[in-house]
């Protein structure tokens, strides 16, 4: 056995090749946050989404566990790559610019074309600034707009942002790490796994019914690092489907266990990463030249909520084939006219004459 996995690649081995997933894979993950949100935008019950009843999580927060792995993985390399400098800029530029245009998008094209208000009414509102404001600087997507979606179950037009508050703490955890030196160490790498797993175990073990809102503080940290610590490790871990196979099986046999979720989180970020690099699936090359990503991730749930509000009676997956045609024009649209000017504009600024890097963007 050991020989066996000894003739497996590590993961340094499978980044020098040409082909990687992960452009792909979020993307996939992204739509998969669209299929999701298709139901309980509609229903207003989130047990309606995929997977929730069986796993206890969405099909939605299963996506978004990848999207964290990814981004850790990802995240940690460019800090150890590029430095305190470059890695600020990089990072301010991946995610700002598309999140102001988005939430400019959405509270002046989408808000003035839905609301019920006169629009002169609608444009004076109070209402509108605090939106703006608040979702650009707290990251709150329970902020209704006047007179939007008002008769949805769910009021607010960008429910998908409250994610990127978590991603940018990630952020800030990765600098701290790599100004003090310790984002390069494989023992506080593992440390840190192990502590919020652990945390993550005994929370669950007390507290069965623990809040949402509690473990979610928990669980996006816990993928996160170990995204960055399997890059750490990148010499020695091993890519293999075997461990994604047993690491399926440990948390199906640890279902009703305190194991359960700690299991499920770990097995996801090694999973993603395996996707993403390993060379049996990477022989060929599926990555798009557009990374949709983001722009569907941010757009997906305003225009599911307009297409709802304009076809309340249409039953949900009916509305999900012209809901992902209207998200990925816009979000293609978001690529060409800001995300990509923006990488252009953190490529010269970083002295790179190519765009040909793995960027990470956020969830």
């Amino acid at each position: 056995m050991k020989r066996f996995f000894a003739s497996m690649p590590t993961l340094s081995s499978a980044m020098v090749r040409e082909n990687n997933h992960f452009t792909v894979l979020r993307l996939a993950l992204a739509l998969a946050v669209v299929l999701s949100h298709a139901f309980s935008v509609t229903t207003g019950t989130i047990e309606d989404e995929p997977l929730t009843r069986a796993t206890g999580f969405t099909l939605g927060e299963h996506a978004v566990n990848g999207f964290f792995a990814i981004s850790g993985f990802l995240v940690t390399m460019s800090f150890d790559r590029r430095g305190f400098r470059d890695y600020v800029l990089a990072r301010a530029l991946r995610i700002a610019p598309g999140l102001i245009v988005a939430t400019l998008v959405v509270a002046l094209v989408f808000g003035s074309v839905m609301t019920v208000l006169p629009l002169g009414t609608y444009w004076r509102s109070e209402g509108v600034w605090r939106f703006i404001v608040a979702t650009l600087t707290t990251y709150k997507s329970n902020i209704a707009l006047p007179g939007v979606f008002e008769n949805n179950p769910f009021r607010f037009p960008m429910g998908t942002v409250w994610t990127l508050k978590y991603e940018v703490l990630c952020y800030g955890g990765v600098l701290l790490l790599g100004v003090t030196g310790l984002l390069r160490s494989r023992i506080f790498a593992a440390a840190l796994v192990g502590g919020l797993f652990v945390a993550l175990l005994a929370l669950a073990w007390t507290d069965p019914a623990v809040p949402k809102g509690i473990e979610t503080a928990l669980r996006l940290p816990l993928i996160f690092a170990c995204g960055g610590a399997l890059y750490v490790w990148r010499d020695t871990v091993r890519l293999s489907a075997m461990i994604v196979v047993a690491f399926a099986a440990l948390t199906f046999l640890l279902a009703s266990t305190a194991l359960y979720t700690p299991l499920l989180f770990t097995g996801t970020a090694y999973a993603m990463i395996w996707i993403a690099l390993s060379p049996a699936l990477s022989r060929w090359s599926l990555e798009p030249r557009q990374d949709l990503s983001y722009g569907t991730y941010l757009y997906g749930w305003p225009v599911q909520q307009s297409l709802h509000a304009l076809f309340p009676l249409v039953a949900p997956l009916a509305l999900l084939v012209p809901a992902l045609v209207l998200t990925l024009a816009i979000a293609s649209l978001s690529w060409m006219g800001v995300e990509k000017p923006a990488l252009a504009l953190k490529a010269r600024a970083l002295g790179r004459r190519t765009l040909k890097t793995i960027e990470p963007a956020a969830p």
